[in-house]
This record gives C-alpha cells, structure tokens and sequence, in this order.
C-alpha cells in the first residue's frame, strides 16, 4: 500500500495559483507536479473559496475560543437550573 504524501501550504497555494492563472490546462499542471487533476481542482476552489478571507482585514467569522468557553459554561449552568426547576415541579 502506498504512503500517503503530506504537501506544504507552501505548495499547495504554488499549485492553486498556477492553475488560478490559466495558463496551463489541470491536467498539465498536475502531470508537471505529479499530483493528480483532483487534486489540483480542489486546491484551485479552496484558494477561490477562501479568496475573501485575506481582504476581510483580519475579521474572524466565527467565535473566539474565549466566546465558546464562556458559552458552554452558561449553557452548564442553564441545565443545572432547568433540572432542579423541574424537580420542583413533579413534587
């Protein structure tokens, strides 16, 4: 069975962006760095997907590690507070 390569970031954006430039067909792209077209497709829409991300001037689109931290913990003392209120209620 053949080992899995692992490629570099580095890499990967070299290869999206070739294809990005069109110069080249995927295929020969992929003939020209041994991968398979596949592979260079999908490379090519993860670079066009995340495209926005590097003119979104350094905005996350999701929670902080901090917001869910402080999420999970109100939604552990909402749990405790809803079972002893339903306790209540079945006496």
């Amino acid at each position: 069975m053949a080992k899995r390569r692992n490629f570099t970031d580095k890499f990967k954006a070299k290869v999206a962006l070739e294809a990005l430039r069109g110069d080249k067909t995927v295929q020969e792209i992929a003939a020209k760095h041994q991968l398979h077209p596949n592979q260079v497709s999908t490379w090519k829409r993860q670079a066009i997907d995340g495209m926005a991300d590097v003119f979104s001037g350094g905005k996350q689109s999701g929670p902080t590690e901090a917001e869910v931290k402080e999420l999970h913990a109100k939604i552990g003392r909402l749990a405790v507070e809803n079972d002893f209120l339903s306790e209540g209620l079945k006496r």
